[in-house]
């Protein structure tokens, strides 16, 4: 293909969908240098800083989701809606892209409509086991569907579903400290097991608070505890140490920037069931005690969590349930003598698919090729 090769990719709102979007556009640019790739996100939504922070354009769409407890704000939300659809196709006519890439999100839904009726190629990324709203909308005009998980059947047209996985931050595949080392950098005893908590950039209350209700119990036993408190809740929860008494064996911190050390240096990982971070463990191969949060769209990352667990590649516990159960059992499980728990980051490595960003990439590139 002689011509200069562009592409749309379009989503956000969170990190689960960004950190693919930009893993497959950087997939994108290894395989064709020359490409030019613009990102079309939501005003005001994540994406917005965290794609020009990668070092691609993006343009802002004011969409935005409809509000269910106030029916008449969603006037509103209409008039956004046609706005953007509008926008989207200024933005599509003036870039000229030669295929589109929809991973979800508010903004995806009218340039991947557009962009359709434009007669332009489409590949959508769905990244749960449940899919999205806007990729089950957009699936009748999408050429192809990259998932992650079995049995999306249900929600898309078999003929266009190609298991791919989720494309994970290359960084934390390229860590080369041992355990040990992983543990001294970031301040820990190396020969001392590491449990690693996370909630997320912005932190996780049910996580936060599990933690703050055991405090006694972590302080009893051996285990070195890493844990990312979200900045949102950074300032609160050192307030409440600052009076409770903060545990030796507990290392808080608002954000781990070196997220591959923190996963090398860990021996368990107590994780939202987000599709990004359980294709991370599942790559990386670790051991996790996953808290399905409650407060997302179909209820899908209890899905997400399921689907490890029905394989023995991952521990649950409800959100409702991790205050009383979260810490017991993450301790239990890394002190039994059988090391029951090793098996399951076995078993979720071999659930595993890597390479997700370059097998997406090159198909993305042939929808590209036809137009």
């Amino acid at each position: 293909m002689d011509e200069e090769l562009r592409i749309i990719i379009s989503g956000g709102g969170t990190g689960g969908h960004i950190f693919p979007a930009v893993s497959i556009a950087n997939a994108i640019r290894c395989k064709r240098p020359d490409a030019k790739i613009l990102f079309v996100g939501a005003e005001g939504r994540m994406e917005m800083q965290k794609v020009p922070a990668a070092g691609y354009e993006i343009k802002g769409l004011p969409i935005c989701g409809f509000d269910r407890k106030n029916m008449l704000r969603n006037i509103k939300v209409l008039y956004k809606i046609w706005k953007s659809q509008r926008m989207a196709k200024q933005i599509i006519m003036q870039f000229k892209p030669m295929a589109a890439v929809g991973v979800g999100g508010y903004a995806s839904g009218p340039t991947l409509n557009k962009c359709a009726s434009m007669g332009i190629p489409c590949l959508i990324q769905e990244q749960n086991s449940y899919a999205g709203v806007t990729n089950k909308l957009l699936a009748k005009k999408a050429e192809k569907i990259c998932v992650a998980y079995e049995g999306m059947e249900r929600f898309f047209p078999a003929e266009k579903i190609m298991m791919t996985g989720n494309p994970v931050r290359q960084q934390l595949l390229d860590c080369d400290l041992s355990k040990e080392e992983a543990r001294i950098k970031m301040g820990l005893d190396p020969k001392r097991p590491v449990v690693l908590i996370t909630g997320g950039s912005l932190g996780a209350r049910t996580i936060n608070e599990s933690v703050l209700d055991n405090l006694g119990m972590i302080a009893e036993n051996e285990i070195q505890f890493v844990w990312q408190t979200g900045g949102f809740y950074h300032d609160a929860i050192k307030r409440t140490l600052a009076e409770k008494g903060c545990p030796d064996n507990l290392k808080p911190t608002d954000f781990i920037s070196n997220m591959d050390e923190a996963y090398r240096a860990a021996d368990m990982v107590i994780s939202r069931a987000g599709a990004s971070s359980i294709s991370e463990l599942c790559l990386l191969g670790k051991p996790a005690i996953l808290v399905p949060s409650p407060n997302v769209a179909e209820d899908h990352q209890t899905h997400n969590a399921m689907a490890l667990v029905n394989k023995q590649a991952a521990l649950m516990v409800k959100d409702g349930e991790a205050r009383q159960k979260l810490i017991t059992l993450a301790i239990e499980t890394l002190t039994e003598k059988e090391h029951k728990y090793m098996k399951l980051g076995e078993n979720a490595g071999k659930m595993a698919l890597p390479h997700s960003a370059d097998i997406i990439a090159d198909e993305v590139i042939k929808l590209a090729s036809r137009k």
